[in-house]
């Protein structure tokens, strides 16, 4: 089949490069929405648990190395949004007119392993992370006497609303990882099912 710009493209390469691209921009915006809304919920959260904290002296959900490890995972959802963003434009060089300049299969898969690793990672950081900020929040909620009386004992170990904007976030995080780990899984799968 001929292109637009009046060269052939060998079939097997036009569906690799289709199936990187289509991908890639669904790969970007489930991530990037999905990052953007767990950036802001947990940005929230913590702005929001720091001033509740700084007033009555509790102990939050936002404290310690849960929130670390799923602010990792949060950051790793950036790096995929870029690696998706990078199976777009490696779509673009496999169209190349030129067979010289086109990337060979083995730079398909090196990219692909890169995005899968890179997802696979931040979703450790968040399950991490998450595991942590749940901890917590369980840690609060045993902490209160479990009689039938409705009133808190201890107002420092109540769980706010803010808290559960920080699950949500965590939440956000791993969807976000789970759509990069789906996308590179089915261009590994397209990648081995043309050699």
């Amino acid at each position: 089949m001929t292109g637009e710009l009046g060269y052939s493209l060998p079939p097997a390469i036009r569906r690799i490069a289709n199936n990187f691209r289509l991908v890639g921009w669904v790969s970007f915006w489930v991530q990037i929405v999905s990052g953007v809304i767990a950036t802001l919920l947990f940005v929230t959260s913590l702005l929001g648990l720091q001033s509740v904290s700084s007033r009555s002296g509790a102990e939050n959900a936002a404290a310690g190395s849960g929130f670390l490890l799923a602010a990792l995972g949060l950051a790793a959802v950036y790096v995929g949004v870029f690696w998706a963003f990078q199976y777009t434009r490696f779509a673009r060089k496999l169209k190349s007119s030129n067979p010289d300049l086109r990337p060979k299969p083995k730079n398909a898969a090196k990219i692909v392993a890169t995005g899968l690793t890179i997802s696979v990672l931040g979703m450790f950081f968040g399950l991490l992370g998450s595991g942590g900020v749940v901890g917590s929040l369980m840690l609060k909620v045993i902490s209160q006497p479990q009689s039938g009386n409705i009133a808190v004992v201890n107002p420092t170990l109540a769980v706010e609303p803010l808290d559960v904007f920080l699950v949500q976030a965590t939440i956000n995080t791993l969807i976000s990882h789970f759509a990069g780990i789906v996308g590179s899984l089915w261009l590994s799968r397209t990648i081995n099912k043309q050699s």
